[in-house]
């Protein structure tokens, strides 16, 4: 009887799991990035697709930038394309331990919204902690000149 209650209970669950919707995008990775050859700080993060999207939709992404002030990307959906990076311009004014928020819409071709994901990023750093100028130069980490 006990594997009877259990057959039962695992095909319940695939029951379930068959009501939910899978969604068209997850994030599969992100967050602050210090470049010390260059000296720049931003936030990106990678959106992989699940399940195809309708043809001729298209991502906007709207990225918080420290200040109040907003960047905004829009890349059309590729049929074949299973990942998609976005990362922000280089930023100053960074704020340790401020949620930097960023949105990503899915729309189709006719400006509908499909779905819409939020994800928050924060750094453990301050601006004023990080060098203003490159550490190295040229290809081979030659310490900057000072």
């Amino acid at each position: 009887m006990n594997r009877r209650h259990s057959l039962l209970a695992l095909a319940a669950l695939g029951l379930a799991a068959c009501g939910e919707e899978q969604p068209y995008f997850t994030f599969a990775g992100g967050g602050f990035i210090f470049n010390y050859r260059l000296a720049d700080h931003y936030y990106g993060f990678v959106l992989r697709r699940k399940k195809a999207a309708p043809a001729g939709s298209r991502l906007e992404v709207v990225f918080e930038l420290p200040g109040g002030a907003e960047k905004t990307e829009t890349v059309a959906v590729e049929q074949n394309r299973l990942d998609y990076l976005f990362r922000t311009p280089p930023l100053t004014g960074i704020v340790r331990g401020h949620a930097y928020r960023a949105r990503v819409r899915l729309i189709d071709a006719q400006g509908a919204e499909l779905a819409r994901y939020d994800k928050s990023f924060t750094t453990d750093v301050d601006q004023s902690t990080l060098p203003q100028d490159p550490l190295v130069v040229g290809p081979g980490y030659q310490p900057a000149p000072r």
